[in-house]
């Protein structure tokens, strides 16, 4: 499962409130941050096994009342934030719906074990040799 933009974004509530950082006196009179929320639970346009995955991918995300937030503000711009919130709701959606590899037990070569045997081997040496040198003084 893929999401690409516009295809959940009927369900994304947008708010926008007063940002702070660059934009000098501009940044007092604009509301220019925006916070995208969506309703993992109310959404129509996903099936419920999707769902059933996004709550438990996402559980450390949501909110009490089961909203996944976003928030940009980095833009001067509402229409920058809204785009910046956007692709990062979908890039994380995105995100729960790739499917890991599963990882292959390999055992390590003849060469490999050898060499650390013999690498153990001398460490060994070279510390006794050196007990044994401390001791004769």
């Amino acid at each position: 499962m893929h999401f690409k933009p516009p295809y959940l974004d009927s369900e994304f509530i947008v708010k926008t409130s007063r940002s702070s950082g660059k934009g000098g006196q501009h940044v007092n009179k604009t509301s220019t941050k925006v916070l995208l929320e969506f309703s993992v639970l109310d959404s129509v346009l996903l099936n419920p096994d999707e769902k059933a995955m996004l709550l438990e991918k996402l559980a450390y995300k949501l909110t009490n009342n089961g909203l996944l937030q976003v928030v940009a503000q980095a833009e001067r711009s509402q229409f920058g934030n809204k785009e910046i919130a956007t692709k990062k709701m979908y890039a994380l959606l995105n995100k729960c719906f790739v499917v890991k590899k599963k990882r292959k037990a390999t055992k390590p070569s003849r060469t490999a074990t050898e060499k650390r045997i013999t690498e153990k081997k001398r460490r060994g040496l070279h510390k006794k040799e050196r007990t044994l040198f401390l001791k004769n003084e």
